[in-house]
């Protein structure tokens, strides 16, 4: 049935509509898989900031002499960085409603991330089930993966999260 809004958005009024963050609960099924956009390019600034707010003082993310001279040739992103840029790219669609995060398992690097390197994610959702401790809540384990411009992969992650059961409840408690 078509409510003759547009996809993403939800009638708050007459002639007003709010932007959705966070796919609800049911929507967020077993076996989905939703491609992240836009693509997020690293940035020098990204990485400075990412590494002075951790005290990560390797030379290998913040010395462009030192880093010339290993196998990368050039400053590798820090991994911290690269988790968070890629993590904060699924929240619009798979956890704009989060009210907590439960555990990020199995973080793998598995390529390097460079300053200029463009990425892009796909979450696909693993599990979904109530919780048993916050009846108003549910769990969602999901698998994420990132891959840099040329395809090659350069991170993978599973994380688990509560989302609300009721997300236009949740929306409009919140004016979301």
């Amino acid at each position: 049935m078509s409510t003759g809004l547009p996809h993403g958005y939800r009638q708050i009024g007459e002639d007003r509509i709010r932007e959705s963050v966070g796919l609800s609960y049911p929507e967020l099924a077993p076996g989905l898989v939703i491609e992240h956009r836009p693509g997020r390019t690293v940035t020098e600034v990204d990485n400075l900031l990412g590494t002075a707010l951790s005290g990560n003082v390797g030379p290998i993310h913040t010395d462009a002499h030192y880093s010339s001279q290993t196998e990368w040739g050039r400053i590798l992103a820090c991994s911290g960085v690269t988790l968070n840029l890629v993590a904060g790219m699924t929240v619009r669609s798979i956890s704009g409603l989060t009210t907590a995060n439960l555990a990020v398992d199995h973080v793998r690097f598995t390529a390097p991330v460079h300053i200029g390197d463009t990425l892009y994610a796909e979450t696909k959702i693993l599990t979904r089930r109530a919780c048993e401790s916050r009846p108003h809540t549910g769990v969602i384990t999901c698998h994420t993966t990132a891959h840099n411009q040329a395809g090659i992969s350069v991170l993978t992650f599973t994380r688990a999260f509560l989302v609300p059961l009721d997300a236009d409840a949740a929306r409009d408690a919140t004016h979301y």
